[in-house]
């Protein structure tokens, strides 16, 4: 099992704590495994744009959490990642909700990955879809990080 994996794991067990991020915006990592990751969220007007729907930006970032660690999840001791590109399609727009992000690995090469999050809502219908662009990193460029 993998570092990153580890990690994540344990805050889904309640083992760590979230990062600091999560506890901002008020994300939950539901379930991580090796190329996936599930976060929940719950839209409030607490995070609502000046129209009173969900800010597309509390979006992207549950979509690039999610993201983010199903990529990590499959990265050894020592390496660590960047986000290269993000795009994302907002196809439902959301007052209040509860949430769901899926973050699958697409293709993971050496180097450079393609990761894929859908949002759906607690009726399953799609909110947003996002996909990513990620580069490894290792050795000195993996320092700090």
């Amino acid at each position: 099992m993998t570092r990153m994996l580890d990690r994540s794991e344990a805050i889904v067990r309640g083992d760590s704590p979230p990062p600091p991020i999560a506890r901002l915006i008020g994300f939950d990592l539901i379930s991580v495994k090796p190329g996936a990751a599930v976060i929940e969220f719950q839209a409030t007007e607490a995070h609502a744009n000046p129209m009173g729907t969900l800010h597309g930006g509390v979006l992207c970032d549950i979509a690039d959490a999610a993201m983010g660690l199903a990529y990590s999840s499959n990265l050894d001791d020592g390496e660590s990642f960047t986000t290269l590109e993000l795009k994302i399609n907002f196809v439902k727009p959301i007052w209040r909700a509860r949430l769901r992000a899926t973050g699958r690995v697409v293709k993971q090469g050496r180097t450079v990955g393609l990761v894929e999050c859908d949002i759906t809502d607690e009726k399953g219908t799609l909110v947003a879809r996002a996909t990513s662009t990620c580069l490894s990193l290792r050795g000195q460029q993996a320092q700090g990080r």
